[in-house]
């Protein structure tokens, strides 16, 4: 009997997982970096994360064209030109520095976004790929998510001390050891992945027709599942951005009136349970469907945001936060509204869905699984549209009842799991 070898794909995952590291590495940066360029160039808080915005807005602009990449040239090549493009903008960023301009920052930050964008469009797709779909490829985007989050944990710390306090002296060039470390990743994972062998289920080949019948916008599930994404990530990021604004704002204006640094701690520490929460979707990702994972993440994250809403700031819990100094890091008590309790525990819920919606919304999609997944990071856009619409309503209303986009996405985000995930367009060719 001749027995049939089973190939082994460790190294791409492995590579992939890394990919996800640098995803989050440079993502994560722009939010301190916003900071730093804040103090250095004087501008306003709006002007100071628009480094952050045009990270996300990068992604509106190259999610499908991202897609066709994939289609095109496949998962190698594309990673390979999103490792150039990343190295490119962290390195105009760290031009920047030298330079002294915001708006050579500015772009930078921008190119970075794109970079991520196709590093995205690769990683999640492949992942879920070489895990055969299902449950063993919702578990790899899990693991991927994971490392993502340390990565996304570990970028403010070193930041923080490298910079310390911030001052009108702070600068571009104080972070130049953290551009220099993104540089060597990219660099680093460039060479490695040229010699690694890839598979490519979706690359187009010379000859093949490239139009078709149908689209990924034929399923139903998946447009539901795009929709989805969009409100994820404005969910994911709104909860900790408002959440800051509100403990940092003095209580006569509404807001909690803590300071600063301890504001932006607390707010930190939902991203730290992200992490956490990560770790623990891995473990169980191999065993509890997608559906049933999102399920209770988007229950649980209603039951807390309403009580977040409707509980009394006056309420005060000593809550234990991820804490960063100039030279370390610890673990500590801070007396915190339970309203913020409350909604640092929703990093937990929100740390599984994204592997759970993507897993849900390209089952069955077969050969526009890449082109499906360039419309998914397009609709990554959320994360910069859905929290300016939260500020707004708090800007008007308060900073709780903000929080009723927060309860509307994540009440969507269960209606996809119960509901609207199920594929009803079976008859579609995907082959």
């Amino acid at each position: 009997m001749v027995q049939t070898k089973q190939k082994s794909y460790a190294l791409p995952i492995l590579m992939m997982i890394l990919l996800f590291g640098m995803i989050s590495f440079v993502t994560n940066l722009a939010a301190p970096m916003g900071i730093v360029v804040k103090g250095q160039f004087q501008v306003s808080n709006f002007l100071g994360m628009l480094g952050n915005f045009a990270n996300f807005a990068a992604y509106a602009c190259m999610g499908i064209p991202a897609g066709k990449l994939l289609e095109r040239i496949g998962y190698k090549k594309t990673a390979l030109l999103a490792i150039a493009v990343g190295f490119a903008g962290v390195g105009i960023q760290f031009l920047s520095g030298t330079a002294e301009s915001f708006e050579v920052y500015l772009l930078g930050a921008f190119v970075a976004g794109f970079s991520m964008c196709m590093l995205n469009t690769v990683v999640n797709p492949m992942l879920n790929t070489l895990g055969g779909a299902g449950k063993k490829g919702n578990q790899l985007i899990q693991i991927g998510g994971s490392f993502n989050s340390l990565m996304g944990t570990l970028v403010p710390i070193m930041v923080g001390m490298l910079v310390g306090e911030v001052t009108k002296d702070t600068a571009i060039t104080d972070v130049n050891p953290v551009l220099f470390i993104a540089l060597g990743i990219f660099a680093v994972a460039g060479i490695v992945l040229y010699f690694v062998n890839i598979p490519e289920p979706s690359i187009i080949k010379k000859g093949e027709a490239v139009r078709s019948q149908h689209s990924a916008w034929a399923f139903r599930h998946f447009v539901l599942g795009a929709v989805g994404i969009f409100v994820y990530v404005g969910v994911e990021v709104g909860i900790p951005g408002t959440l800051m604004l509100y403990l940092a704002e003095a209580s006569d204006k509404g807001g909690a009136g803590l300071a600063t640094a301890l504001a932006g701690t607390v707010a930190g520490t939902y991203w730290f349970l992200m992490l956490v929460g990560r770790f623990l979707g891995a473990g169980i990702a191999g065993k509890i469907s997608s559906k049933a994972m999102l399920v209770v993440a988007s229950g649980l994250g209603i039951v807390l945001v309403l009580s977040a809403m409707f509980s009394s700031p006056e309420t005060i819990v000593s809550m234990p936060v991820f804490q960063t100094t100039a030279t370390s890091f610890s673990f500590g008590l801070a007396q915190v509204p339970i309203n913020a309790f409350f909604l640092v525990l929703i990093g937990l819920c929100t740390s599984v869905m994204w592997g759970g919606i993507f897993n849900l919304a390209v089952e069955g999609l077969g050969k526009y699984v890449a082109s499906a997944t360039g419309i998914f990071m397009m609709m990554v856009c959320g994360g910069g549209i859905l929290p300016l619409l939260q500020n707004k309503i708090a800007d008007l209303a308060g900073f709780m009842p903000s929080y009723w986009v927060i309860f509307a996405g994540l009440a969507y985000l269960l209606f996809y799991a119960l509901v609207g995930s199920k594929n009803v367009n079976t008859d579609i060719p995907v082959e």
